[in-house]
Protein backbone atom coordinates (compact mmCIF):
# COMPACT_ATOMS: atom_id res chain seq x y z
CA UNK A 1 0.00 0.00 0.00
CA UNK A 2 1.53 3.81 -1.04
CA UNK A 3 2.11 5.67 2.14
CA UNK A 4 0.75 9.20 2.29
CA UNK A 5 4.06 10.16 2.43
CA UNK A 6 4.93 8.42 -1.04
CA UNK A 7 1.84 9.96 -2.55
CA UNK A 8 2.76 13.45 -1.57
CA UNK A 9 5.99 12.93 -3.14
CA UNK A 10 4.71 11.54 -6.08
CA UNK A 11 1.95 14.49 -6.44
CA UNK A 12 4.89 17.23 -5.84
CA UNK A 13 7.32 15.88 -8.23
CA UNK A 14 4.81 15.31 -10.80
CA UNK A 15 2.01 17.69 -10.92
CA UNK A 16 3.03 20.88 -9.05
CA UNK A 17 4.61 23.82 -11.26
CA UNK A 18 3.62 21.56 -14.41
CA UNK A 19 0.88 22.85 -17.21
CA UNK A 20 -0.72 21.10 -19.91
CA UNK A 21 1.89 21.36 -23.34
CA UNK A 22 -1.45 22.30 -25.49
CA UNK A 23 -3.67 25.19 -23.83
CA UNK A 24 -6.50 27.39 -24.92
CA UNK A 25 -4.73 30.16 -27.68
CA UNK A 26 -6.07 33.04 -25.06
CA UNK A 27 -4.03 31.98 -22.26
CA UNK A 28 -0.68 33.13 -21.80
CA UNK A 29 2.45 31.74 -19.61
CA UNK A 30 5.15 33.93 -18.23
CA UNK A 31 7.52 32.83 -15.87
CA UNK A 32 9.38 35.06 -12.92
CA UNK A 33 11.99 32.79 -11.10
CA UNK A 34 10.04 29.86 -9.66
CA UNK A 35 6.36 31.28 -10.41
CA UNK A 36 4.76 30.35 -14.18
CA UNK A 37 2.09 33.26 -14.40
CA UNK A 38 -0.92 32.39 -16.44
CA UNK A 39 -3.15 35.17 -17.78
CA UNK A 40 -6.01 34.83 -20.09
CA UNK A 41 -8.12 32.78 -18.54
CA UNK A 42 -12.07 32.96 -18.26
CA UNK A 43 -12.44 33.62 -15.03
CA UNK A 44 -8.86 34.71 -13.70
CA UNK A 45 -5.36 34.11 -13.40
CA UNK A 46 -2.77 32.16 -11.09
CA UNK A 47 0.36 31.49 -10.73
CA UNK A 48 1.73 27.76 -10.21
CA UNK A 49 5.60 26.72 -8.36
CA UNK A 50 6.86 23.18 -7.03
CA UNK A 51 9.07 25.14 -4.76
CA UNK A 52 9.89 28.86 -3.93
CA UNK A 53 13.38 28.60 -4.93
CA UNK A 54 14.59 28.72 -1.26
CA UNK A 55 13.19 32.69 -1.20
CA UNK A 56 12.88 34.28 2.56
CA UNK A 57 12.14 37.38 3.84
CA UNK A 58 12.50 40.77 1.13
CA UNK A 59 13.31 38.81 -1.46
CA UNK A 60 9.82 36.46 -1.52
CA UNK A 61 8.35 40.10 -0.75
CA UNK A 62 9.80 41.48 -3.77
CA UNK A 63 8.48 38.52 -6.17
CA UNK A 64 5.08 38.69 -4.65
CA UNK A 65 5.16 42.47 -5.17
CA UNK A 66 6.39 42.11 -9.29
CA UNK A 67 3.98 39.40 -9.51
CA UNK A 68 1.20 41.45 -8.04
CA UNK A 69 2.41 44.27 -10.57
CA UNK A 70 2.26 41.67 -13.41
CA UNK A 71 -1.31 41.33 -12.69
CA UNK A 72 -2.02 44.60 -12.45
CA UNK A 73 -0.79 45.14 -15.82
CA UNK A 74 -3.01 42.64 -17.17
CA UNK A 75 -5.99 44.44 -15.35
CA UNK A 76 -6.90 40.24 -13.80
CA UNK A 77 -7.25 38.81 -10.16
CA UNK A 78 -5.10 36.16 -9.78
CA UNK A 79 -4.68 33.14 -7.28
CA UNK A 80 -1.69 31.69 -5.23
CA UNK A 81 -2.81 28.55 -3.89
CA UNK A 82 -0.31 27.25 -1.37
CA UNK A 83 0.12 24.33 0.42
CA UNK A 84 1.02 23.35 4.09
CA UNK A 85 4.12 22.19 3.74
CA UNK A 86 5.78 24.91 1.58
CA UNK A 87 8.38 27.08 3.00
CA UNK A 88 8.76 29.27 4.21
CA UNK A 89 6.00 28.94 6.60
CA UNK A 90 5.72 32.45 6.89
CA UNK A 91 4.39 32.78 3.20
CA UNK A 92 0.95 32.79 3.68
CA UNK A 93 1.14 35.73 6.16
CA UNK A 94 3.42 37.52 3.29
CA UNK A 95 0.49 37.11 0.95
CA UNK A 96 -2.10 38.91 3.43
CA UNK A 97 0.13 41.98 3.99
CA UNK A 98 0.89 42.29 0.34
CA UNK A 99 -3.19 42.67 0.08
CA UNK A 100 -4.70 38.98 -0.46
CA UNK A 101 -8.00 37.23 0.24
CA UNK A 102 -7.77 34.00 1.63
CA UNK A 103 -10.23 31.52 0.46
CA UNK A 104 -11.56 28.67 2.09
CA UNK A 105 -8.88 25.38 2.92
CA UNK A 106 -9.15 22.76 1.20
CA UNK A 107 -7.68 19.10 1.40
CA UNK A 108 -5.28 17.55 -1.28
CA UNK A 109 -6.50 14.06 -1.73
CA UNK A 110 -5.11 11.15 -3.82
CA UNK A 111 -6.36 8.10 -4.86
CA UNK A 112 -5.68 4.69 -6.94
CA UNK A 113 -7.85 5.21 -10.01
CA UNK A 114 -8.18 1.23 -10.31
CA UNK A 115 -9.82 0.84 -7.31
CA UNK A 116 -12.35 3.78 -7.40
CA UNK A 117 -14.15 2.29 -10.87
CA UNK A 118 -17.40 0.50 -9.06
CA UNK A 119 -20.38 2.90 -9.63
CA UNK A 120 -22.98 2.47 -7.08
CA UNK A 121 -27.17 1.97 -8.31
CA UNK A 122 -28.28 5.56 -8.84
CA UNK A 123 -32.15 5.97 -9.03
CA UNK A 124 -34.24 4.53 -12.13
CA UNK A 125 -34.28 8.22 -13.87
CA UNK A 126 -30.65 9.46 -13.75
CA UNK A 127 -28.19 9.13 -16.11
CA UNK A 128 -24.19 10.03 -17.02
CA UNK A 129 -22.89 10.32 -20.32
CA UNK A 130 -19.94 12.39 -20.82
CA UNK A 131 -20.23 15.33 -23.02
CA UNK A 132 -18.06 17.41 -25.77
CA UNK A 133 -20.83 20.03 -27.43
CA UNK A 134 -21.48 23.77 -26.27
CA UNK A 135 -24.61 23.38 -25.76
CA UNK A 136 -23.96 21.29 -22.44
CA UNK A 137 -21.19 23.50 -21.36
CA UNK A 138 -23.50 26.47 -21.38
CA UNK A 139 -26.32 23.91 -19.18
CA UNK A 140 -23.00 23.13 -16.45
CA UNK A 141 -22.17 26.86 -16.32
CA UNK A 142 -25.85 27.49 -15.47
CA UNK A 143 -26.14 24.38 -13.39
CA UNK A 144 -22.97 26.11 -11.40
CA UNK A 145 -24.66 29.07 -11.18
CA UNK A 146 -28.02 27.79 -9.55
CA UNK A 147 -26.05 25.92 -7.52
CA UNK A 148 -23.63 28.52 -6.00
CA UNK A 149 -25.65 31.56 -6.42
CA UNK A 150 -23.19 32.99 -8.00
CA UNK A 151 -22.61 33.66 -11.85
CA UNK A 152 -20.57 30.61 -12.88
CA UNK A 153 -21.58 30.80 -16.86
CA UNK A 154 -17.80 31.59 -17.92
CA UNK A 155 -17.28 28.26 -17.36
CA UNK A 156 -18.88 27.50 -20.43
CA UNK A 157 -16.38 29.16 -21.99
CA UNK A 158 -13.52 27.83 -20.37
CA UNK A 159 -14.43 24.42 -20.92
CA UNK A 160 -15.15 24.92 -24.54
CA UNK A 161 -11.79 25.94 -25.16
CA UNK A 162 -10.01 23.51 -22.89
CA UNK A 163 -11.93 21.23 -25.20
CA UNK A 164 -10.61 22.52 -28.50
CA UNK A 165 -7.24 22.76 -27.28
CA UNK A 166 -6.81 19.15 -25.80
CA UNK A 167 -9.36 17.60 -26.26
CA UNK A 168 -7.60 13.55 -25.20
CA UNK A 169 -7.04 15.18 -22.12
CA UNK A 170 -10.08 17.07 -20.70
CA UNK A 171 -12.84 14.53 -20.12
CA UNK A 172 -16.91 15.92 -19.25
CA UNK A 173 -19.26 14.13 -17.63
CA UNK A 174 -22.92 15.41 -16.13
CA UNK A 175 -25.79 13.57 -14.33
CA UNK A 176 -29.25 13.77 -15.63
CA UNK A 177 -32.88 13.06 -14.42
CA UNK A 178 -35.60 13.34 -16.70
CA UNK A 179 -33.54 15.53 -19.38
CA UNK A 180 -33.03 17.72 -16.39
CA UNK A 181 -28.67 18.20 -15.24
CA UNK A 182 -28.32 17.78 -11.57
CA UNK A 183 -24.64 17.16 -11.26
CA UNK A 184 -21.53 17.94 -13.54
CA UNK A 185 -17.77 16.98 -12.97
CA UNK A 186 -14.74 16.25 -15.21
CA UNK A 187 -11.02 15.32 -15.61
CA UNK A 188 -7.86 16.83 -16.39
CA UNK A 189 -5.25 14.70 -17.18
CA UNK A 190 -1.76 15.52 -16.64
CA UNK A 191 0.13 14.00 -19.72
CA UNK A 192 3.39 12.11 -18.79
CA UNK A 193 2.20 11.65 -15.08
CA UNK A 194 0.42 9.20 -13.48
CA UNK A 195 -1.90 11.74 -12.16
CA UNK A 196 -5.36 13.12 -13.49
CA UNK A 197 -7.38 15.64 -11.30
CA UNK A 198 -10.92 15.55 -10.87
CA UNK A 199 -13.03 18.89 -10.87
CA UNK A 200 -16.70 19.91 -10.49
CA UNK A 201 -18.96 17.27 -8.68
CA UNK A 202 -21.86 19.84 -7.05
CA UNK A 203 -25.16 18.64 -7.30
CA UNK A 204 -28.26 20.06 -6.92
CA UNK A 205 -29.32 19.83 -3.16
CA UNK A 206 -32.39 17.68 -3.82
CA UNK A 207 -30.29 15.38 -5.50
CA UNK A 208 -27.84 15.03 -3.14
CA UNK A 209 -27.24 11.93 -1.16
CA UNK A 210 -28.59 9.63 -4.15
CA UNK A 211 -25.01 8.29 -5.07
CA UNK A 212 -24.53 10.36 -7.90
CA UNK A 213 -21.38 11.95 -7.12
CA UNK A 214 -19.97 8.94 -6.08
CA UNK A 215 -20.75 8.02 -9.71
CA UNK A 216 -19.18 10.81 -11.31
CA UNK A 217 -15.96 9.78 -9.77
CA UNK A 218 -16.16 5.82 -10.99
CA UNK A 219 -16.92 7.22 -14.30
CA UNK A 220 -13.87 9.24 -14.09
CA UNK A 221 -12.24 6.72 -12.49
CA UNK A 222 -12.95 4.22 -15.48
CA UNK A 223 -12.26 6.91 -17.88
CA UNK A 224 -8.59 7.14 -15.78
CA UNK A 225 -7.68 3.48 -15.98
CA UNK A 226 -8.49 3.92 -20.02
CA UNK A 227 -5.71 6.58 -20.95
CA UNK A 228 -3.19 4.78 -17.94
CA UNK A 229 -3.31 7.18 -15.43
CA UNK A 230 -2.87 5.56 -12.34
CA UNK A 231 -3.89 8.15 -9.48
CA UNK A 232 -6.82 10.68 -9.05
CA UNK A 233 -5.96 13.85 -7.44
CA UNK A 234 -8.83 16.28 -6.27
CA UNK A 235 -8.42 19.68 -4.51
CA UNK A 236 -11.16 19.19 -1.63
CA UNK A 237 -13.81 20.95 0.16
CA UNK A 238 -14.75 20.67 3.60
CA UNK A 239 -17.60 18.57 2.38
CA UNK A 240 -16.43 16.52 -0.15
CA UNK A 241 -12.75 15.72 1.46
CA UNK A 242 -14.84 12.93 3.72
CA UNK A 243 -16.63 11.54 1.14
CA UNK A 244 -13.72 11.10 -1.08
CA UNK A 245 -11.78 9.58 1.79
CA UNK A 246 -14.57 6.98 2.52
CA UNK A 247 -14.41 6.18 -1.09
CA UNK A 248 -10.23 5.43 -0.58
CA UNK A 249 -8.81 8.61 -1.76
CA UNK A 250 -5.59 9.46 1.24
CA UNK A 251 -5.30 12.87 2.35
CA UNK A 252 -1.78 14.35 1.89
CA UNK A 253 -2.02 17.94 2.51
CA UNK A 254 -4.21 21.27 2.78
CA UNK A 255 -3.81 23.97 0.50
CA UNK A 256 -5.44 27.53 0.23
CA UNK A 257 -6.33 29.84 -2.35
CA UNK A 258 -4.98 33.50 -2.10
CA UNK A 259 -6.90 35.92 -4.63
CA UNK A 260 -5.70 39.39 -5.29
CA UNK A 261 -7.60 41.91 -6.89
CA UNK A 262 -6.07 44.94 -8.62
CA UNK A 263 -7.16 47.91 -7.34
CA UNK A 264 -10.83 49.23 -8.33
CA UNK A 265 -11.52 46.13 -9.87
CA UNK A 266 -14.43 44.46 -8.33
CA UNK A 267 -13.15 41.33 -6.76
CA UNK A 268 -13.94 37.87 -8.40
Amino acid sequence: MTSAAELRAAYHQQVRGVLPARRPESMRVDRDGPLLRVTGGKHYGWVDYRDLAGLTGQALDELIERTCRFYASHGETFEWKTHSYDEPADLPDRLLAAGFVAGEVETVVIGPAEQLTEEPELPAEVRIRRVSDQVDFDRIGALQTEIWNEDWHWLAGDLADRQAADPDDLAIFVAEADSRLVSAAWLVRSPGTDFATLWGGATLAEWRGKGIYRALVARRAQYAVQVGNRYLQVDASADSAPILQRLGFTAVATTTPYLWTPPGRPTA
